[in-house]
């Protein structure tokens, strides 16, 4: 007796020490509680965080302006390169070592819904212009002439071979865990190429519209972080603590201003304002339209007599470009909301460590996809010309029908020519 006294004396020393040492924890998280979420301008180690993501920033921002020099094509393979992390991110979420142990070669059909997926997406992009510049030699021709022609079939059945695959690999005690992977792929899949799909398409309409873009989203980001750094006091939102209101208006206004004033700079070079109709890395000369085309504003009686300047040259594009810039510094930033709530909902920090200070790369990229889209729907509704012209039809023509049909079609309008020329005589 007396020594199942001790010894329930001893556990319940050992349950009080325990509680007691559990209080102080408490204690500290009920303070952080009351004293409101970690902003970073109380934050104790940020100044050698902010020394790390300064250091990464120059790096990406160096490398970025680097590959821009180079041509499209090299930023298609960034962006190539881009979806491949952001894809391994995300399906490293919801991988289990145990399932994965029972399942050999599943990770291999991921990888191949993913190229597969690529396939189909930046198949359509290879237009006939395109294949012009891959060779000139007629066999070679007419095969990339037929994968093209072909691709929509093809990349069909590469999916139904990754679908058989599929059910084919299903096993006992998995099938939950295999079929959440699937439909987790073809969440993902939805994700990186419907958005970034559209920065492809941005590419080749002008690096311009490329470039502005994402460049707004790098100055907002940076602009709020510098904001709420030695300023930001108000919380902003719960998804993110760290996120404060003079971060989001300082933001807002850098990026609007910012917008004006590059959209003004990027404009004037035609490496940038070009189009690109082909997949040679040649330098661009063409006629940059009216949109990139000065304009002389008179500023009248808005200044002063002793002001020097009584006239100032903008580019029409530079209106269009508040409107990104309004876009990327009030709805954009909704992408990195989203993206933190993702997190939250997964418990995890970052999507990844890859880039030190700021981590993965899907953390960088989800405001940029949000931006891409906005971008490219804005360009075709209020900027693109008409898509048709004679040189583009006739091309059609000669690639797609035969000679007999050619005949035929020359035919027609000369009938077609004849008939309206008696009409109006």
């Amino acid at each position: 007796m007396e020594k199942d006294t001790s010894s329930s004396d001893v556990s319940a020393s050992h349950v009080g020490r325990a509680r007691q040492r559990r209080r102080p924890t408490e204690a500290t998280s009920d303070g952080n509680r009351t004293n409101g979420p970690a902003l970073l301008v109380n934050d104790q180690n940020k100044y050698r965080s902010m020394l790390i993501r300064t250091y990464s920033t120059v790096w990406m921002i160096g490398g970025f302006a680097l590959i821009v020099y180079m041509g499209h094509l090299y930023i298609w393979a960034m962006v190539v390169v881009i979806q491949i992390f952001m894809a391994k991110e995300l399906f490293n979420l919801l991988r289990k070592s145990s399932e994965e142990k029972q399942l050999p070669g599943f990770r291999l059909l991921n990888w191949h819904f993913f190229f597969t997926a690529m396939l189909f997406t930046y198949g359509r992009f290879l237009s006939r212009q395109l294949v012009n510049t891959v060779t000139s030699d007629h066999l070679l021709y007419k095969v990339v002439s037929g994968l093209i022609k072909y691709q929509m079939f093809i990349c069909y059945f590469l999916y139904i071979a990754g679908f058989v695959w599929f059910i084919l690999t299903l096993k006992k005690k998995t099938y939950k865990y295999q079929f959440k992977q699937y439909a987790w792929t073809h969440m993902i899949l939805l994700m990186v190429f419907a958005q970034s799909s559209f920065t492809v398409a941005n590419i080749f309409e002008g690096m311009f519209w490329f470039l502005l873009p994402a460049s707004l989203i790098v100055i907002n980001d940076i602009a709020a972080y510098l904001f709420g750094f030695f300023l930001g006091r108000t919380p902003l939102i719960k998804l993110s603590p760290k996120k404060t209101w003079e971060g989001f208006i300082g933001a807002s206004v850098t990026t609007i201003i910012s917008a004006f004033v590059l959209a003004n700079v990027m404009g004037r070079f035609q490496w940038l304002t070009c189009p690109r109709k082909d997949l040679s890395t040649a330098w661009l000369r063409c006629d940059p339209g009216p949109m990139f085309k000065p304009e002389h504003y008179s500023l009248g009686e808005w200044v002063p007599q002793w002001f020097p300047w009584k006239e100032v040259v903008l580019l029409p594009v530079q209106w269009h470009a508040l409107a990104l810039g309004l876009f990327a510094s009030i709805i954009a930033p909704f992408g990195g909301f989203f993206a933190s709530g993702f997190k939250r909902a997964f418990k995890i920090k970052d999507f990844g460590d890859s880039i030190p200070g700021h981590g993965g790369i899907t953390d960088r990229m989800d405001c940029q996809m949000v931006m891409a889209v906005f971008a490219y729907i804005y360009h075709q509704s209020f900027i693109s010309p008409q898509n048709f012209s004679v040189e583009i039809i006739l091309d059609q023509i000669l690639r797609n029908l035969t000679f007999e049909e050619q005949k035929f079609l020359y035919r027609q309008l000369g009938e077609i020519f004849h008939e309206r020329q008696l009409m109006q005589s």
